[in-house]
């Protein structure tokens, strides 16, 4: 890349007087000696260069003679040198440079060296400010670093040092006390702390060095004393929670650094180290030093994080290896184990668990170094098997998935060593078959893969054992991990694994075969199925494996990628995916991106041998599947080097691809594009930096000649080009009606083109946007304000900004004022969205240096002092004058709303203003104003307007019923309601809808009807019309919106102006623009509304602004401001407790604003700090959640729920608030048992919010998922105090149950309590230490299944599945079998029964699903399961009376069929399981009718178990396996009792559903191929069921079976359906056509209409293509519904139903050589498919497209064999309709009158009609009323002017879009066949209407208000779109009348 290198800063040194001119009289002019060149260094200014100047000292200093050691020059420069030194930042490099050069200092020079520096050492001592101390301590490091000079002048001062070091410690400690409270300065001073510390332990571990022998250990001696000092200080600091973390632990590392140093005896150390852990010390055993220096930590109960650090310290200042510490040190080694291993247990809180783990990864390495040299036994303890490696690793299986990726990670090293540390204890025996690596890779196997920590873990055993022994276990294993990657959060887990398993294999390959002829096996397992997946797998799987897996493959074998290549090539042609898969010339577009990306082959390499072809990308660039375009488009953008020259090719694809993909409603694709693209533009940037070089070394133009074959010259000419092409289509689709996505898409992409093409100084540049700006697109691009999503507005506004000096320039002063105009205008609009347009206007005219004197002079009067003043920036001086303008507008508008709220709601809400205030400020430098005095009057004006505005709207607000201030209703009652609010509220009006609640519906038609006796003509009536009209117009909606937005904006405001208070800590608070007292009150402002508003939207957006406040008091130095948080916070949860009753807090809509106010103090709290008020607050919130005892009221519960739920959501208090997460848990549940409704409505939102934060939030629908799951043993080591809590809970629950007393007792926490548990699933990995097993919760699951609620029966069913081990089920289910009671037994609860079945069905389903399928015990298991079902089958017979239990009892029947009819093939002989069946089936009522009505409680249910038990049975029976047999059983059994024509009599229609349903699947499973033909199973089913399913359909009533019955006769072959109608139904088959014809018109189903058409149009393409005549009024109805059908506002199913039969009808209708049904009809169904390419909803348009491939299919077997685009997106798609109907025109010889038709296509006729109703009335206006007409014509165009209104339905298609493809191909057509129709009756008529319309246009546009793009958007730009139709249209009529008829017409005239 050709980047410049950053440039170093480095600061320069400067010399005071004094030093200066000490240099001067020693300096020489005539020769360079050191004290010139030192002075010479001092003047520069410039740090790099004083570095190359002290690198000149030393070879200086060598040159010098013996004797000029004693030259006062030497003395004084060394002086200075010191001097100097000593005043340099620790981090400037000038520092690092003069030490290594002092460091060659010649030895003569030494004495005088370390004289100088010891007296600036001994200067720097005497520094006594504690602010200070942090660089005297940096100087100190920095000289025991690698400084001999330093390490000699701290030897010299050794005891001043330590006594510095002392001092320091006590005064920093001290001072940190003294500022409790203020966040910056603590947080200072405690690193400070950190490296006086860190000092003092370098001072220490350099002391052997400083003093020679032991003689320093007597105990009166100066460093002893000093010594213990520091040990003290140490101990103080450990103890001390309420320092930074990082602090303690250094302090943990100090204590045992110190004690080491000072101990004796040596060796007696790590038994006092370990006594110290296990807090069992002696205080006799223990030198009296050490006690008291330590005594808090020889305490029985030491805290854990103290033990965690000493821990630490241990492993860290210890020495480990060589076994230096003996059996000691290794009962230490194992103590600390143990000791880190308990903590795990109580360390909760994240900073302390990553700690932890942390720390046991290092205890692993110190493990490991123990082992090197360690005794036997310790081998013995430290093996796999033993006691510390299971709990390890039980530490390890709980915390690999734990929320912290820093925990993740060091459980991920502990694993890897642990694996090391066991490979070191059995050294010398066999690893690949050590029994402990197999068993772990037995237990990492069984688990699911949805386990995050198994990937990892595996990673690291196929290290050890390598990948061929784990294949050799399960073949299939790469195939599963490709599996698992369509979920992105296991995709890159997923790919690790796969990248350490195939690098490990190909190793494997390398080593053991010789030649390469392993590579075919190697692709086969790891190459093969990825390319599989590449072509048909689904959409995210595809693309996590393209980012994640294929790179890292490719890496490791680059060589197969032409294997991938050339099977890929293989089927392209053939395989070109579809909308939904990439097929294989998607897959082959991902490798080759992918290989190209990553610099494994070259593009032009591609071409040129062949691997891709130009049509092939071009088919990838515009394929129906978004990710082979990207992907196609990344292969042309994306390189390795950033220089390469982009081709021409390359440049024409690009051009080619954003013809027809700048339309994509995808966000992601509009995304991708745009950086690939921001890719490309580099590339050109960059290589064309390199050709203008080349072109400069005209030595190297032969080089390039002979490499390129391009001239550099011309390259550059292809760039430019190339890039003012691309930015013409850009500015040409911001057209007129041009959809979002397509904006937002050409803005983005011109974005990339200005930042990376902008102009540096002194360098030649390629491009430049500014040239191809002109006054249109400037236009243009202001015009991108107007459109309503933000997005446009911001990236147009970027742009602009980037362009501005070139906009200004092309815009006059009229059209500018008339923007801040229009900006005004709209800064008061009542639609939400237009002062979002008026505040980047006036964003973008603030920086126009005229804006004063143009547009401001008229509103307000100038001040000539701004202009003389200079230095004022323009956008200073205006924005401080538009916001000027501004203000007074909104306090006049303030002043009038007081009078009238709803006067203000219609006509000036002032919400707008407020907005654009804001947008003003937060543009603005605020570091450098210069009219300071100026801003801090406005300030405050500003402030005092906001406060007003919130006094006008809060009563609002914060009404109990803010959504309903007008009554919609004409009854009294609401009358009466509104008095009542209105007198709660007393609002500051004087309007008389506010006085008295007159209702407005009366009102209106008393309006109306004085309107109705006006003459419309009177201007002053027009007028007073207006004013009532509006009057009339407010609704409650209107009112609201005025008010919460006003609220709103005030809130941003305030946090806005609240950010302008310094944050410096050293400048005052004066200096800023917003003054202590004013923050103050807008602090108290928003805690009055956050606690009082009622209106969700106020009081959240008041929660934005307050944000804003409370996160910049944390940072603020004014410390009355930095305790206001904590003050407010206790304020608040006082009033909550109090519970007063005249408290104004909001105990309904979930607490109101009170959460958003407590969660917003509480995020301010720096990340960093000890969350003290945090703390603080939850342990409140608990205590108050969860009362002791019954107090009189609830409500201060009820808000601490709520409040809970709200801090449990927020994600900024992350990992923080973890800890509380049991006690929540806790006081949900039992909340949920209150007696008060409001206490249980929030326990339950309190309970799901925890179930989130536990859980993770669910991303699919599937309530039952693996995901969002976690091990019991995870869940309770992460929460134990749950472990006894649920237990007690579950067993209080059961015991309620159990009672035998019949009545009804519902438990309520018995719902919460099953909720969790099937949350839990048991890990393999449960070994024998977890005290926390999962086994007692089983018994207690079981009782609750018989609970009476019918749920809570289904959840205990399924919360017993994750409880019960895989091989324990079998076990499990007998047992539970074995409870059900015999049909003699006396007492039968049916509740328990169904319980109990329940439990098996889900116990079975888990069991057969699991991937133990085939072994032997699973067979045997499933044998005795059968044995023990057989035993209890009168349950599902009639003896049992209760249907639910019998259907149950079915159910578990239906499961056992399905899965044994798998297992038939496997040769279970089960015939007797069969007959069984067979028998159930016999004995059931739909046998021998049914006696019951449906309303029997369960009939219905037992009926479709039933249904389903008979057609498992139907299937089964009906295989090869039982009818080929020759058993009698077998005979026995292949006469099933009940057939399938049998169920579709049955009187019941459920039953009959869902044997239509099976016979649905068995025809598309026959159709599909997906059942071997011989085998003729399901065949034989479905025999001469055509009859029935003819008399069906004209009789069935039950319209879900209705669809279903025409579904089937759809699916089926109509060779087999017709023969029948005639004996079935009496009709022949054109009257089945009308029948069906008629059921899609007069059904009120969509689902029937869309279903019955596409039966009606097989019908129709089969009777005309075996030659049966259809009469044409049939016909015509069909063509007619179908166009009915492709409605832009019929429902997606019926678009898709007409898409697909349009795809039916393509090549025998669209497409072919004859009109079979004639041009209108042919051309209105080509006009359905140019509809549906233009539909809103993307399936409808990729469906559409598909009657596109069909043609192109078509065409290209037609043809032969040149490239047709087929599989193609819907802008394409268009395209090529247009393209194939001018074709088939000429084809079919109908030119002439094709093309009229056409050209009424691109007039377009729905705009045409109703412009012209209103045409007449325009017309007669006469001049003098033009105004008033076009005034009554806007409202007519303005149907109804909602406050909300969306515009036009279709926010995708683009009516220009289809007007120029299609003049595109009319326009070749005319030219191709050269066409002229002179006397064409039909285009006289269109030529006389297009003239008309034009008139009309135009006189429209003309009588539009100024700036009507903005003020009248939607009749602008549908005018502007109208306008261009017709001009088109003109123009091609023009073309086609001969010569002389078109002289006078000219459409240029219009």
């Amino acid at each position: 890349m050709v980047l410049k290198k950053k440039e170093i800063q480095v600061d320069a040194f400067f010399l005071d007087q004094q030093q200066l001119e000490k240099l001067q009289r020693f300096s020489k002019a005539e020769e360079q000696n050191l004290a010139s060149l030192l002075l010479h260094c001092a003047q520069l200014n410039n740090g790099i260069q004083q570095i190359q100047c002290i690198k000149k000292i030393m070879p200086l200093v060598e040159k010098m003679g013996q004797n000029s050691a004693c030259d006062p020059m030497v003395k004084a420069c060394l002086d200075i040198l010191g001097e100097t030194y000593f005043s340099l930042g620790a981090k400037n490099p000038l520092k690092k440079v003069l030490a290594s050069s002092l460091n060659g200092l010649p030895e003569r020079f030494m004495t005088l060296a370390v004289q100088s520096f010891v007296c600036c050492l001994r200067e720097e001592l005497k520094t006594t400010d504690v602010y200070l101390y942090r660089k005297v301590l940096d100087n100190l490091a920095s000289c025991m670093e690698d400084f001999s000079l330093g390490r000699a002048s701290v030897k010299n001062l050794f005891e001043e040092v330590f006594q510095f070091l002392q001092k320091s410690l006590l005064d920093i400690q001290e001072e940190n006390r003294k500022n409790h409270g203020n966040h910056v300065v603590q947080t200072q001073l405690m690193h400070d702390l950190l490296i006086a510390i860190k000092v003092s332990m370098m001072l220490v571990q350099k002391l052997q060095e400083n003093i020679q022998g032991s003689l320093w250990k007597h105990h009166e001696s100066f460093v002893w004393q000093s010594m213990c000092s520091l040990l003290k200080s140490s101990t103080n600091f450990l103890m001390d929670a309420a320092l930074l973390q990082t602090v303690q632990t250094t302090s943990g590392l100090a204590v045992i650094l110190f004690t080491k140093t000072m101990y004796e005896p040596a060796e007696e150390l790590p038994s006092l180290v370990s006594d110290l852990l296990l807090g069992s010390i002696k205080h006799t055993d223990v030198p009296a030093w050490f006690v008291s220096n330590c005594g808090t930590l020889c305490m029985e109960e030491c805290p854990d994080s103290v033990l965690l650090f000493l821990c630490h310290g241990a492993l860290a200042m210890l020495e480990w290896k060589n076994g230096s510490m003996g059996e000691n040190g290794e009962k230490l080694l194992l103590d600390i184990a143990s000791v880190l291993l308990s903590l795990s247990s109580e360390l909760k809180e994240s900073s302390m668990a990553t700690s932890l783990s942390r720390i046991l990864a290092i205890w692993t390495n110190s493990a490991q170094a123990a082992l090197v040299s360690g005794s036997p036994s310790l081998k013995i303890k430290l093996n796999g098997n033993s006691d510390v490696i299971g709990k390890l690793l039980e530490y390890i299986y709980t915390h690999w998935e734990h929320p912290l990726d820093a925990v993740r990670h060091q459980t991920k090293l502990i694993f890897k060593n642990l694996l090391q540390i066991h490979r070191m204890t059995i050294t010398g025996s066999n690893e690949k078959s050590d029994p402990f690596f197999a068993r772990l890779i037995k237990h990492l196997l069984s688990l699911e893969w949805h386990v995050k920590g198994k990937y990892a873990s595996l990673g690291c055993l196929v290290e050890c054992v390598g990948t061929e022994n784990i294949l050799q276990l399960d073949r299939t294993i790469p195939v599963q991990i490709l599996d698992v990657m369509n979920d992105q959060s296991l995709a890159p887990y997923a790919s690790d694994l796969l990248e350490t398993m195939f690098t490990n294999h190909k190793a494997h390959f390398t080593l053991s075969f010789q030649e390469s002829t392993w590579i075919d096996q190697w692709h086969d397992i790891w190459v093969s199925p990825l390319l599989v997946i590449l072509c048909e797998g689904n959409h995210d799987q595809t693309t996590y494996i393209i980012d994640y897996y294929l790179p890292k493959l490719l890496k490791c074998s680059p060589d197969s990628l032409s294997y991938m290549i050339r099977i890929l090539q293989a089927s392209a042609d053939a395989n070109l995916g579809s909308r939904s898969t990439r097929g294989a010339l998607g897959a082959l577009m991902a490798c080759l991106r992918t290989a190209r990306a990553h610099g494994h082959l070259e593009l032009s390499t591609m071409m040129s041998n062949g691997l891709v072809s130009t049509e092939c990308i071009k088919q990838g660039l515009v394929h129906q599947h978004n990710q082979v375009c990207i992907d196609a488009l990344g292969l042309l953008c994306e390189t390795h080097r950033s220089t390469e020259i982009v081709s021409m090719e390359e440049m024409q694809l690009i051009q080619f691809f954003m013809m027809y993909n700048l339309n994509s409603q995808s966000p992601s694709v509009r995304q991708q594009i745009g950086s690939l693209l921001r890719k490309l533009f580099c590339r050109i940037q960059e290589s064309s930096q390199v050709l203008y070089k080349l072109e400069q070394n005209k030595t190297k133009q032969e080089l390039l000649e002979n490499s390129t074959k391009r001239h550099p010259l011309g390259i550059l000419q292809q760039y430019k080009d190339f890039m003012s092409s691309v930015c013409d289509r850009l500015f040409e689709v911001l057209f007129p009606g041009s959809s979002h996505p397509t904006r937002f898409s050409a803005l983005t992409i011109l974005g990339s083109v200005a930042e990376t093409f902008s102009v540096p100084k002194g360098r030649a540049q390629v491009f430049q946007l500014d040239q191809e700006i002109d006054s249109t697109r400037v236009r243009t691009l202001i015009q991108c304000f107007a459109s309503t999503f933000e997005e446009v507005k911001v990236l147009a506004f970027g742009l602009l900004m980037k362009l501005r000096d070139v906009a200004f320039n092309l815009q006059d002063s009229e059209n500018l004022d008339l923007l801040f105009q229009a900006a005004m205008d709209l800064s008061t609009s009542t639609k939400p969205y237009d002062c979002v347009t008026a505040s980047y206007l006036l964003n973008f005219l603030v920086h126009h240096k005229g804006l004063q004197h143009i547009c401001l002079g008229k509103w307000l009067e100038h001040n000539p002092q701004m202009d003389e003043n200079t230095s004022v920036s323009t956008v200073e001086k205006n924005t401080l004058a538009v916001i000027k303008l501004l203000l007074v507008n909104v306090e006049e508008e303030i002043f009038q709303a007081k009078k009238s709220l709803l006067q203000a709601a219609a006509s000036f809400p002032m919400y707008g203003r407020v907005h654009c205030i804001t947008g003003a400020l937060q543009q603005l430098p605020f570091n450098n104003l210069t009219l300071v005095a100026e801003w801090k009057e406005m300030v405050a004006r500003l402030i005092l307007m906001s406060y007003k505005l919130s006094a006008v709207v809060s009563p609002v607000v914060q009404s109990s019923s803010p959504e309903g201030l007008i009554p919609m209703d004409s009854d009294s009652e609401s009358a009466g309601r509104l008095q009542m609010i209105l007198h709660e509220i007393q609002p500051q009006d004087t309007n008389d809808y506010f006085i008295q609640a007159k209702i407005l519906k009366e009102h209106c038609k008393v309006e109306s009807e004085k309107l109705a006796d006006r003459r419309p003509m009177d201007n002053t009536c027009t007028e007073m019309r207006g004013k009532e009209r509006q009057t009339c117009d407010v609704t409650a909606q209107m009112v609201l919106v005025c008010c919460w937005r006003s609220m709103k904006e005030v809130s941003l405001l305030l946090g806005t102006l609240c950010k302008l208070l310094p944050s410096h800590a050293t400048s005052e608070p004066s200096d800023g623009l917003i003054a202590v007292e004013q923050v103050k009150n807008i602090g108290d402002y928003f805690k009055h509304h956050l606690l009082q508003s009622r209106h969700r939207g106020a009081f959240e957006l008041a929660y934005a602004g307050f944000v804003q406040l409370t996160e910049m008091l944390s940072r603020c130095n004014s410390e009355s401001l930095r305790k206001m948080p904590a003050q407010w916070l206790s304020g608040v949860l006082e009033e909550i407790k109090s519970c007063d009753p005249s408290s104004t807090l909001c105990a309904t809509r979930r607490s109101a604003g009170i959460p958003f106010y407590i969660q917003a103090l509480l995020a301010s709290e720096p990340k960093k700090s000890k969350t003290d008020l945090l703390k603080m607050t939850m342990k409140e919130l608990i205590s108050l959640a969860a009362p002791l005892n019954e107090s009189p009221s609830v409500i201060p519960q009820v808000h601490a729920l709520n409040i809970l739920r709200a801090l449990f959501r927020d994600t900024r208090l992350g990992e923080n608030i973890m800890p509380y997460v049991a006690d929540g848990i806790q006081v949900a549940i039992l909340g949920f048992t209150s007696p008060v409704w409001a206490v249980r409505n929030s326990s339950t939102l309190l309970f799901s919010a925890l179930i989130t934060r536990i859980f993770g939030v669910k991303r699919g629908k599937d309530e039952n998922s693996k995901k969002n799951r976690m091990t019991g043993r995870e869940f309770f080591s992460r929460f134990p105090s749950l472990y006894p809590f649920l237990l007690k809970q579950l067993e209080v629950v059961t015991n309620t149950l159990n009672s035998e007393a019949e009545e009804l007792k519902i438990h309520p926490s018995l719902f919460l309590l099953l909720l969790i548990l099937g949350r839990l699933y048991p890990s393999p990995m449960d070994g024998t230490y977890s005290a926390l097993s999962m086994a007692p919760f089983v018994p207690f699951i079981i009782r609750c299944g018989h609970s009476p609620v019918y749920r809570s029966r289904e959840m205990s069913g399924r919360a017993l599945v994750p409880f019960v081990m895989v091989n324990e089920v079998p076990h499990t289910v007998l047992s539970l079998l074995e409870g059900l009671p015999d049909s003699t037994s006396p007492c039968i609860r049916q509740n328990n029964i169904h319980g109990t079945l329940l439990q098996v069905f889900h116990l079975l389903q888990s069991y057969l699903e699991s991937k133990q399928l085939f072994s032997l015990g699973f067979q045997q298991g499933l044998g005795d399961i059968i044995a023990c079902v057989g035993t209890k089958l009168w349950l599902a017979k009639r003896p049992n009376p209760c249907l639910v239990t019998r259907a149950a009892y079915l159910d578990v029947l239906v499961m056992l069929s399905t899965h044994l009819g798998k297992f038939q093939k496997q040769g279970m002989p089960l015939f007797g399981f069969w007959e069984e069946m067979n028998r159930v089936i016999s004995d059931s009522e739909l046998m021998s009718g049914i006696p019951y009505s449906s309303a029997v409680p369960g009939l219905i249910q037992y009926l479709q178990s039933i249904t389903k038990l008979v057609i498992e049975v139907l299937l089964v029976t009906a295989g090869p396996d039982i009818q080929s047999s020759s058993s009698p059983v077998a005979k026995k059994i292949a006469k099933p009792p009940l057939s399938i024509v049998h169920l579709l009599h049955c009187e019941f229609h459920e039953v009959r559903l869902l044997a239509l349903e099976a016979i649905l699947l068995w025809l598309k499973q026959i159709n599909s191929k997906q059942i071997a033909e011989e085998g003729g199973g399901v065949l034989c089913l479905l025999i001469d069921l055509e009859g029935a399913l003819l008399t069906m359909a004209l009789k069935e009533k039950n319209l879900p079976c209705f669809c279903k019955v025409l579904e089937i006769l759809y699916t089926m072959d109509l060779r087999n359906v017709l023969p029948k109608t005639e004996c079935s139904i009496k009709m022949n088959p054109n009257e089945l056509l009308t029948w069906s014809l008629n059921i899609v018109d007069i059904a009120n189903s969509t689902e029937v209409q869309s279903i019955a058409l596409k039966f009606a149009s097989k019908l129709v393409i089969h009777l005309l293509q075996n030659h049966q005549q259809i009469s044409k009024e049939v016909l015509k109805t069909w063509v007619q519904l179908l166009v009915y059908f492709c409605g832009d506002e019929q429902q997606t199913e019926m678009l898709l139903a007409a898409a697909e039969v349009l795809k039916s009808i393509t090549s025998f209708l669209l497409i072919n050589e004859k009109l079979i049904l004639g041009l209108s009809d042919t051309l209105a169904m080509w006009k359905c498919v140019v509809l549906l390419l233009q539909n809103e909803d993307l399936v409808v348009r990729d469906a559409a497209a598909e009657v596109i491939q069909v043609a192109q299919s078509e065409k290209k077997s037609s043809k032969g064999t040149e490239f047709a685009l087929r599989v193609v997106n819907a802008p394409m798609a268009l395209d090529l309709a247009f393209g194939i109907l001018c074709e088939l025109l000429q084809q079919w010889g109908e030119i002439r009158a094709g093309v009229p038709i056409l050209l009424e296509w691109l007039l377009g006729d729905s705009d045409l009609k109703r412009d012209s109703e209103t045409s007449a009335l325009v017309i007669l206006t006469t001049s003098c009323h033009l105004m008033l007409g076009s005034l009554h014509f806007c409202s007519l165009m303005e149907e109804d002017d909602y406050l909300f209104d969306k515009g036009e339905v279709n926010f995708w298609a683009e009516k220009l879009t289809l007007v120029r493809q299609l003049s595109k191909h009319l326009l070749q057509l005319i030219s191709m066949t050269h066409l002229t129709l002179p006397d064409h009756g039909e285009l006289n008529q269109l030529s006389r209407t297009a003239l008309d319309q034009a008139q009309l246009v135009g006189h429209l546009l003309r009588v539009l208000p100024p700036t009507p793009e903005f003020s009248k958007t939607a009749e602008f730009t549908r005018l502007a779109i109208q306008n261009e139709r017709i001009s088109v249209c003109l123009k091609i009529l023009n073309l086609l009348k001969s010569d002389d008829t078109c002289k006078n017409e000219n459409p240029e005239n219009y």
